[in-house]
């Protein structure tokens, strides 16, 4: 770039995603003079997904702004909560998060998991065309054009990933209403609904049943309920509404 200079200060909470010269307040940035504000940013590294509002000598701006010389850029962080606008508020989550795709379906949020990788393109245009918020661990996809609205996970860690989660997007939490393995609605069963889907010695121990709509799968009261009520009494008392 050989045009313009201006100058740019990134909220600390995105100092994670550029150059650490320009974690700490305001750096020089020389532009081409034609690229939007937007694409400046995300060429020093920062997701727009992770930008909430973009500051102008004081004025709030849009990512389709033009900078001009000498022009004072502040970067915001996204509030929380984010409120996603257009579409009913769901999730898809890529190969790498089968983990907290699991806990978001216990807790009856609307969550896609690819269990294998499909691809940064697919992934995007899967967003796109259901209206799902892409959640990745992996930047480069975060920058795909075609992605119709997405977020970072900033921990490797499955309980901070579900609070970042929860916290940031305040989804409704229905427990226990969503089958962990592929997503579908569940409905009450009786035992014998279930029967052919039960390990040896299910039916004498348990009497309340749950089938999932779309694959069948049976689900009880086995041996790990107790740590997954755990998981849906800590969610339910700090993000519950």
């Amino acid at each position: 770039m050989n045009g313009p200079e201006i100058h740019v200060e990134f909220a600390p909470e995105l100092g994670m995603f550029v150059a650490p010269g320009r974690r700490a307040g305001v750096t020089e940035v020389v532009t081409d003079g034609v690229s939007t504000l937007g694409h400046v940013v995300e060429s020093l590294g920062v997701p727009l997904t992770e930008v909430g509002t973009l500051v102008v000598d004081g004025h709030e701006v849009p990512v389709s702004h033009v900078p001009a010389a000498g022009e004072s850029v502040r970067v915001r962080p996204v509030e929380r909560p984010q409120r996603v606008p257009g579409a009913p508020l769901r999730f898809l989550l890529d190969v790498h998060l089968g983990t907290l795709a699991r806990r978001l379906r216990l807790l009856g949020v609307d969550t896609a998991y690819e269990s294998t990788d499909i691809g940064d393109p697919a992934l995007a245009a899967r967003s796109a065309a259901e209206r799902r918020v892409l959640l990745s661990r992996d930047r480069g996809l975060l920058h795909r054009r075609e992605l119709w609205a997405g977020a970072f996970i900033y921990s490797t860690s499955p309980d901070d990933q579900l609070r970042d989660v929860l916290g940031r997007f305040a989804p409704g939490l229905k427990p226990w209403t969503r089958c962990t393995a592929c997503n579908g609605l569940l409905k009450e069963a009786s035992k014998e609904d279930v029967a052919g889907r039960l390990e040896s010695g299910t039916q004498r121990s348990y009497d309340v049943f749950a089938q999932c709509e779309e694959c069948g799968r049976a689900y009880w009261k086995g041996a790990h309920h107790d740590s997954l009520e755990a998981i849906v009494e800590r969610a339910l008392t700090e993000f519950g509404t």
